[in-house]
This record gives structure tokens, C-alpha cells and sequence, in this order.
């Protein structure tokens, strides 16, 4: 009887402030041709999962930085939307400069050996 009396201690959540840290980053990268900011988005979702499992499993207890957790998942998530639509857009520009000249592909090539 004494343990279902007691009210759950607040929590801290160890991935929460990384997460957010990642979905900022994966955002301002964006610009760097959708990669780099793909890949930090993708770390943020995948260390904040453990985490968002965990408030969601024990939803009375209080975290103290639930919101950073929040957040970090809100923000990797748009960052990781933003990286994947560069990555469309800098294949569709190179799709384009292709067939307008062939040559300015040869050219690109050429310069990178």
C-alpha cells in the first residue's frame, strides 16, 4: 500500500538536450547540400527514441526536460524534411545543367581528378 502512495520522483532525461542540439544543427545545415544535416537529423531521432519511449511508458512521472525532448524531436524532424527536399532540389538542378550541356558534366569531372 505504501508504493502506490508515494508520487514518482522527477526524472531527467539523458538524450534530450543532444536531440535538441542535433535538430538545431540539422536545420542550419540544410544549405550543405541536404547531407550533413540528413545525417544529424537521423542521430537526433534515433537517440531521443530511448527517451520519448521512456515518457511515454510512465506518463505520471515528471521529467525535467521533457521539452527539450519535445523540441529536439520537433526540430529533427523539420530539418530532416528540409535536407531531403535540398537533396531533391541539387538532383533536379543537376538533372537540368545535364541536359542543357552535356559537356559541363565532363567539364565537373575533369576539374575533380
Amino acid at each position: 500500500m505504501e508504493a502506490l502512495d508515494q508520487k514518482p520522483e522527477a526524472g531527467q532525461l539523458k538524450n534530450a538536450v543532444g536531440a535538441l542540439v542535433l535538430g538545431i544543427l540539422s536545420i542550419l545545415t540544410c544549405m550543405c547540400y541536404g547531407i550533413i544535416g540528413l545525417i544529424l537529423a537521423i542521430i537526433g531521432l534515433v537517440i531521443s527514441k530511448q527517451d520519448n519511449q521512456l515518457v511515454k511508458n510512465n506518463p505520471d512521472v515528471m521529467y525535467m526536460n521533457a521539452g527539450a525532448l519535445k523540441a529536439g524531436r520537433i526540430l529533427c524532424i523539420i530539418g530532416l524534411v528540409f535536407n531531403i527536399l535540398m537533396i531533391i532540389y541539387f538532383v533536379v538542378i543537376l538533372l537540368v545543367i545535364g541536359t542543357e550541356d552535356p559537356q559541363v558534366f565532363e567539364e565537373i569531372f575533369r576539374q575533380m581528378r
